[in-house]
């Protein structure tokens, strides 16, 4: 497995003007998770234009269909993302995940409510509040997002200072 650059990926994206929102191992890493992750995980907007500049942006990378076997045709075009939704892509900068949706959270428009904007390798985006990072984990209900929401909760509830500035309520 090739290390994901996770910084290359980002600027791609960031550059091209995609509008996304990172979720997944790299939201809890931002919000101080301790856990390794090895990929990117964003939910993308699926307006027309959004997945033209996404195309663009991540046709030079080599996008192809994570765990398929080697010579599988996949064209990763406008086409092929509309016509689809989420996909596990393995890519020349490493490893993304991009969701049109996402179990618990729906998709972008209904996330932006529950993001903040975040410095990351000097780059501005939008991440995923941590109180609402775990209600995706919770809803995905995978052994490794069940593993991770003890942590997460710790991080929440050390950071709760009688405010609603994460968008998700006072902490469980």
């Amino acid at each position: 497995m090739k290390p994901t650059d996770f910084e290359g990926l980002l600027r791609r994206l960031l550059d091209a003007r995609v509008d996304f929102i990172l979720v997944g191992g790299v939201a809890a890493t931002v919000h101080g998770s301790a856990r390794a992750t090895f990929d990117i995980d964003i939910v993308y907007a699926r307006s027309d234009e959004n997945v033209q500049r996404l195309v663009a942006a991540l046709a030079p990378a080599e996008p192809y269909l994570r765990g398929a076997p080697p010579g599988l045709p996949f064209a990763f075009d406008a086409l092929t993302v509309e016509r689809g939704l989420n996909f596990t892509l393995e890519t020349t900068l490493g490893d993304l995940d991009l969701l049109g949706e996402i179990t618990g959270g729906g998709r972008y428009e209904d996330l932006v409510p529950f993001t903040v904007e975040i410095n990351i390798f000097g780059f501005d985006c939008h991440c995923v509040t941590l109180a609402k990072l775990i209600e995706l984990k919770r809803a995905a209900g995978r052994p490794k997002d069940n593993e991770v929401l003890a942590e997460l909760e710790a991080l929440l509830a050390d950071s709760y200072d009688g405010t609603d500035r994460e968008g998700g309520g006072e902490p469980d």
